[in-house]
C-alpha cells in the first residue's frame, strides 16, 4: 500500500504565496529513493524527506486530474537506476525543496525496461 504526504515546507511556501510574501516555486522534478520500506519490506510512512535519495530527474510533465489535483509523471529510462530497489519518490520545486513524498512497496528496476512513476499533488 502506498502512502503520500505534502511536506511542511510546501505548506509554508503556499501560505506565504497566498499572503503575497513570496511567489510559489513550480514543481520541476522527481527524486527517487530506496528507503521507503523497513527490513521486512513493510512500507513506512513518508516523512519530510526521502530516507535515501538515489536520483533526481526532471519531470516528464503533468496532467490536470481535477481543479484541485495534478498528476506528475517521470520516466526512468532503460539505463537509469538499473538493479536498484525503488520504494520512495518525491516531487521537488525550483528551490530544490521536497514538496510531496510517496512511499510504496519495492519496485526493482531491470536494465531492459523503462519505468513510469506518478505522484499526485492534490487538495
Amino acid at each position: 500500500m502506498a502512502n503520500s504526504v505534502i511536506t511542511l515546507k510546501a505548506r509554508e511556501k503556499m501560505v506565504k504565496a497566498r499572503a503575497g510574501i513570496q511567489p510559489l516555486p513550480a514543481i520541476v522534478g522527481m527524486a527517487f529513493g530506496d528507503g521507503g520500506v523497513d527490513s521486512s519490506g513493510t512500507v513506512l510512512a513518508p516523512g519530510e524527506t526521502l530516507r535515501n535519495e538515489i536520483l533526481r530527474k526532471a519531470i516528464d510533465g503533468y496532467t490536470e486530474i481535477t481543479s484541485t489535483s495534478y498528476r506528475y509523471t517521470c520516466t526512468l529510462g532503460k539505463e537509469e537506476l538499473v538493479g536498484n530497489a525503488i520504494s520512495e519518490i518525491a516531487l521537488y520545486d525550483t528551490d530544490g525543496d521536497y514538496v510531496g513524498l510517496k512511499t510504496f512497496r519495492t519496485k526493482y528496476k531491470d536494465e531492459d525496461m523503462e519505468m513510469v512513476f506518478e505522484l499526485d499533488d492534490q487538495f
